[in-house]
């Protein structure tokens, strides 16, 4: 009998203390999502009911570290930490492989954000939003439409900028879609005042954010995050935690990938219509790898003209060749092209629409303020030196 009882007394034991560690939760995880943050915070944190579910085996001391490790990085943007942010570092922190993969494809975007917010006058941190908008990806869209790194709706698109017509959408282009970011980002600092609430609008829009800092009577992203839209309410602590994860990931031994794009590159001005397969077959330049760097021609058709040349990314040891095979190129790419363009039109139905030619005025900039040798005969692709201009080289 005494056996038994003890036996039980164990059993019961053993119980309570696992209650205590874990503070009888699961951690839920949640899938990143791409063109939006991941799902909403309410999942796990139910503000109507008051209940908090607290991440595991988190002491005050765990606590400290992280708060300290987000302040030594905080630069212009208050990084806050708090429950919330720390759900999400748990978050990405169980997805290793995906945030390795997003490591190495930062050596290839990072730098053509870092040089748009540059000019800008933006922080030089927001660039880790394009992770919880898009983990990335040019072709990333949205179950509302939003599209590309920065998951633009066409809207919004077209007010900073961006063109999109049947052949082009400049959504998907990282480095005018970058300028396009910077450029709301800035007019919401301008409106707000505050870093995380411009943060919170690029998700939400100005106007969600106005009627939320009016119900709440302050301009503090926290104390104005429950009237904000659901998800809009985790999308700031996902870019707290994702800006953790890319600055710590090496705490946790998370290995960068090696970037599958390639990191040397030069561009090309075009002025007629091209295929993306003849300049492959022309420069023996990899297919994928040329559609990867040229995102922006959905189609994979660059409907460049004299009078409003496109731009065109290709690997840096493609321009000897080019130059090598000037008369080739041209000729080829001419007989080759009227043939892929024919049988675009005869078997895919296009709307038809007046393209739209309004840029950003830093493309028009860069385009015209460079000067273009072409010599006595008229160039078809004329060469513009532009790495300095979009980080890359």
């Amino acid at each position: 009998m005494k056996q038994f009882v003890l036996i039980v007394v164990a059993v019961f034991l053993v119980q309570f203390s696992n209650a205590g560690i874990t503070g009888g939760h699961k951690r839920q995880h949640r899938a990143k999502q791409p063109g939006c943050c991941v799902t909403p915070l309410g999942v796990l944190h139910d503000s109507a009911a008051g209940r908090i579910v607290k991440p595991a085996s988190l002491g005050i001391y765990q606590n400290n570290i992280y708060k300290k490790r987000l302040d030594s990085i905080s630069k212009d943007i208050q990084l806050d930490y708090n429950e919330y942010v720390q759900a999400e570092i748990d978050n990405y922190l169980s997805q290793r492989s995906d945030i390795s993969r997003e490591i190495g494809l930062g050596k290839y975007y990072f730098p053509i954000y870092e040089k748009a917010f540059r000019e800008a006058g933006i922080p030089d941190e927001i660039k880790y939003l394009s992770i919880v908008e898009s983990q990335l990806n040019p072709n990333a869209v949205s179950r509302v439409g939003a599209t590309g790194p920065w998951q633009f709706m066409s809207s919004t698109a077209r007010m900073y900028g961006l063109t999109m017509d049947e052949y082009t959408d400049e959504r998907r282009d990282p480095v005018q879609s970058s300028y396009a970011a910077a450029a709301y980002l800035k007019d919401a600092y301008e409106q707000f005042g505050d870093w995380l609430l411009a943060i919170a609008s690029y998700n939400c829009g100005k106007d969600n954010v106005i009627r939320a800092i009016e119900q709440a009577g302050s301009n503090d992203f926290w104390a104005i995050r429950q009237y904000l839209p659901v998800e809009t309410r985790g999308y700031v602590p996902c870019y707290i935690a994702m800006t953790y994860v890319m600055n710590y990931y090496h705490k946790y031994h998370i290995e960068p990938q090696s970037c599958s794009i390639m990191l040397k590159t030069d561009t090309v001005q075009v002025d007629k219509m091209i295929s993306l397969n003849s300049v492959s077959r022309v420069l023996s330049v990899d297919l994928n790898q040329l559609t990867i760097l040229n995102p922006s021609y959905p189609r994979m058709l660059v409907n460049g003209s004299p009078s409003s040349p496109k731009i065109l990314v290709i690997p840096v040891a493609a321009k000897a060749k080019y130059s090598a095979s000037y008369d080739q190129l041209n000729s080829e790419l001419a007989s080759i092209d009227l043939q892929t363009i024919y049988n675009t039109q005869r078997f895919q139905s296009v709307e038809k629409r007046t393209p739209l030619h309004h840029r950003s005025r830093r493309f028009e900039n860069l385009v015209h303020n460079k000067k273009i040798h072409t010599g006595n005969n008229p160039l078809l692709i004329a060469w513009v030196d532009i790495k300095s201009k979009s980080g890359k080289g």
